[in-house]
């Protein structure tokens, strides 16, 4: 048996991605051994690599330590949001009785329309500067929209000859919502999640960023651009390292998520044109 290779034209994709990844498992581990002392305010050089920020704290270390509530709160919410969005668009595609779908999917597109900038404000100011605050309402905001998607993409296959044919002989519901549907539904929910992570990186981003998430004090790279913001000009690396990362990694989870639904499509449709 052979493993699949990744293809050449993803590597860029992976490269990009590595580095803010990276970071973000590795660099709190490493930012005490490679960072010196705090120094003066907004400085370049003088031993800091990246130079110091507003109140004189080493920016590389910043860097270093930012990552898991930049991009661990924002994985966290989407997986959370594509467990449970799935799991209850795809009951409501199964469910047998139009009444119970109803009674799902009615609540859902009530919530569709709220801004997500309000619930994460309300939910911000009321407990603020708790990541599990930003993550539950960062899935609050995905949730509706993924069981929406995940109820249309099943309902073929929830009505199909496959189905019925499961139905017939005595397969349990959960075989056939998680065996059968879930399956069809596979491509759908990844493509979909690859939207989503760098959506929910730059909500988290902005939330921290206008003060609704962690305090000024905290290395996020959210909060480190919005705290020397002002200073751009000055001291260019408090701003651009943190947004290069946020960047890096969308740009690069986009494009490998891209390939490897394009890799996975390709067979599919050199086989039927074969036909």
């Amino acid at each position: 048996m052979t493993g699949r290779r990744l293809s050449p034209a993803a590597l860029p994709a992976v490269m990009l991605l590595a580095v803010p990844v990276v970071a973000a498992v590795a660099g709190p581990f490493l930012a005490p051994a490679i960072t010196p002392p705090d120094g003066a305010p907004y400085t370049i050089g003088g031993g800091h690599l990246l130079g110091t920020d507003r109140t004189g704290r080493d920016v590389l270390g910043l860097l270093l330590r930012g990552g898991p509530s930049a991009l661990g709160v924002a994985c966290c919410a989407v997986a959370f949001a594509c467990l449970a969005g799935g799991l209850l668009g795809l009951a409501a595609a199964t469910t047998r009785h139009r009444w119970i779908d109803e009674a799902m999917m009615r609540p859902v597109e009530l919530i569709l329309p709220i801004p997500s900038l309000l619930i994460i404000s309300v939910v911000g100011v009321g407990w603020r500067g708790r990541p599990e605050a930003i993550a539950f309402a960062v899935a609050a905001i995905n949730v509706p929209a993924v069981a929406r998607l995940i109820r249309a993409a099943a309902l073929d296959a929830a009505g199909g000859p496959v189905a019925e044919a499961m139905r017939f002989q005595g397969e349990s519901r959960a075989r056939i919502l998680l065996g059968h549907v879930g399956r069809s539904v596979l491509p759908v929910a990844a493509a979909d999640a690859g939207t989503r992570v760098p959506y929910a990186v730059f909500t988290v981003a902005a939330a921290n960023f206008l003060g609704l998430g962690l305090d000024a004090t905290s290395p996020d790279w959210g909060v480190t651009i919005a705290a020397s913001r002002e200073a751009l000009l000055i001291q260019p690396w408090a701003v651009c390292a943190p947004a290069a990362m946020l960047v890096m990694f969308t740009v690069g989870l986009n494009l490998l998520a891209d390939r490897l639904l394009g890799a996975r499509e390709r067979p599919r449709t050199t086989k039927a044109a074969g036909r």
